[in-house]
C-alpha cells in the first residue's frame, strides 16, 4: 500500500471553508498535488478559480472522468450528512479518503464505510486536528506517562458562538438530516481528545435546551453531561452555542491523584494551570490560531499537519493520527449522549 511516486494526488469534495483548506494545505504540501475540486455549486460562486484545477459538479463526474485512475486520496469536506455515501463511494472507485468530522452521522454508517474499506485495502483518515495542537499534545505525553497518577474528574466546556450569521437559511447548517447537531458539527473535536485522553464513557445522563436556535436550527444549542469513564474517573461536558456575539472559551480541567491541570482558551490552546507534584511545565510552541470564517471561529488551524500524515502515511513513513475505528467512536459516543434528549 506504500506509494512511491514523488507526489500523492488528491481530490477534494466540497468547496465550503474547511473544503477550500483542505485544498490549499494540499497545494502547499510539496509532497502532494491538488487534481480536481467537487461541488454541486456553480464554480464561478466558490471563489475558487486560485487552485486552478478541473471542476467537477458531483463525485459521480469526477468517478466516471479519466483523471479518477491518478487521484489517490480524495478528501471529503461536504455537509456531514453525505460524508458516508460519498465514502462509499469513493471507496468503491479504490480511493484513499480522508473524511472531515464527523466521520458519518451515525454508528452503523461508520461501521459500513470500515468494512468496505477492510474489503478494498484503502485507508480512512478521519479530520481531528485539535490533536495536534501543543497543548493537546502535551497533557496525552503527561496523561500516558502516568505523571498524574490516577484520574479523578474531567470537565470540558465547550462554549462557542454560532447565530444568524452562521445558521443562513440557504445553508446545511442547522439541519438535522444534513448538519446532525451540534455535538456532531461544532464538538466532536473536543469529544475525541477526551476519548483519546481518557477512553470511553459509560453512565452517560444529559439536560438539554434549546434557548435561542428556535427559528435556526433543528436540535438543541445547549446541554449538560456527567458521565463514568470506563478507565476510572468521572466527568461532565457542558456545552453551549447560544454565546452572545462570539466564542467564549473551550476548556479541559483534569483533577487527578497527583496534580491538577486546566487547558482553556477560546479553541483549548493555552495552558491555564499546571499544579503537578514534582513537575514543571516545558516550554510550549505556540498553537495555530482558530479558523477564521468571518463572522465565525472554528477550531485550530491545523490541516496542513492532517495532510502531513496522509502523505507520510501512504509513504510509509507513519502511522495515521487519528484512524477509522477512533473516528467511528467519536460517533458513537455522541449517538450515545444524543440518546438521553
Amino acid at each position: 500500500m506504500i506509494i512511491n511516486k514523488e507526489k500523492i494526488k488528491f481530490a477534494v469534495i466540497g468547496c465550503g471553508h474547511i473544503g477550500k483548506r483542505h485544498a490549499q494545505m494540499v497545494q502547499n504540501n510539496e509532497e502532494s498535488e491538488l487534481l480536481a475540486l467537487v461541488d454541486t455549486k456553480p464554480a464561478s460562486q466558490l471563489d475558487i478559480e486560485k487552485f486552478n484545477v478541473p471542476f467537477f459538479p458531483s463525485l459521480e463526474a469526477l468517478i466516471s472522468s479519466d483523471i479518477i485512475e491518478e487521484i489517490d486520496v480524495i478528501n471529503i469536506a461536504s455537509p456531514n450528512g453525505y460524508h458516508a455515501e460519498q465514502a462509499m463511494k469513493c471507496l468503491d472507485a479504490k480511493k484513499h479518503i480522508v473524511v472531515e468530522k464527523p466521520m458519518t452521522l451515525s454508528k452503523q454508517d461508520a461501521e459500513r464505510v470500515i468494512f468496505k474499506a477492510l474489503h478494498v485495502h484503502k485507508h480512512v483518515f478521519a479530520v481531528m486536528q485539535n490533536r495536534y495542537s501543543p497543548p493537546s499534545v502535551w497533557v496525552k505525553e503527561l496523561i500516558d506517562s502516568g505523571r498524574l497518577g490516577k484520574i479523578y474528574m474531567v470537565q470540558l466546556n465547550c462554549y462557542w458562538n454560532r447565530d444568524e450569521r452562521y445558521y443562513k437559511p440557504e445553508s446545511w447548517h442547522g439541519k438535522k438530516e444534513l448538519d446532525g447537531g451540534t455535538l456532531y458539527t461544532q464538538f466532536s473535536h473536543f469529544i475525541d481528545i477526551m476519548y483519546w485522553l481518557f477512553g470511553d464513557i459509560d453512565n452517560i445522563n444529559g439536560r438539554f435546551n434549546d434557548f435561542n436556535h428556535n427559528q435556526l436550527t433543528d436540535f438543541e444549542d445547549s446541554g449538560f453531561l456527567n458521565f463514568d469513564f470506563v478507565n476510572g474517573g468521572m466527568g461532565c461536558l457542558n456545552y453551549s452555542t447560544s454565546i452572545w456575539n462570539q466564542n467564549l472559551e473551550s476548556s479541559m480541567t483534569i483533577i487527578a491523584e497527583n496534580g491538577s491541570v486546566k487547558i482553556g482558551g477560546q479553541y483549548m490552546d493555552k495552558v491555564e494551570i499546571c499544579n503537578v507534584k514534582d513537575y514543571t511545565l516545558p516550554e510550549l510552541a505556540p498553537t495555530n490560531p482558530g479558523n477564521d470564517y468571518g463572522a465565525y471561529k472554528g477550531s485550530a488551524a491545523n490541516h496542513h499537519f492532517v495532510i502531513e500524515n496522509v502523505v507520510n502515511v501512504l509513504k510509509g513513513r507513519s502511522s495515521i493520527t487519528t484512524n477509522a475505528l477512533e473516528g467511528l467512536k467519536v460517533v458513537e459516543i455522541i449517538e450515545r449522549i444524543y440518546k438521553q434528549r
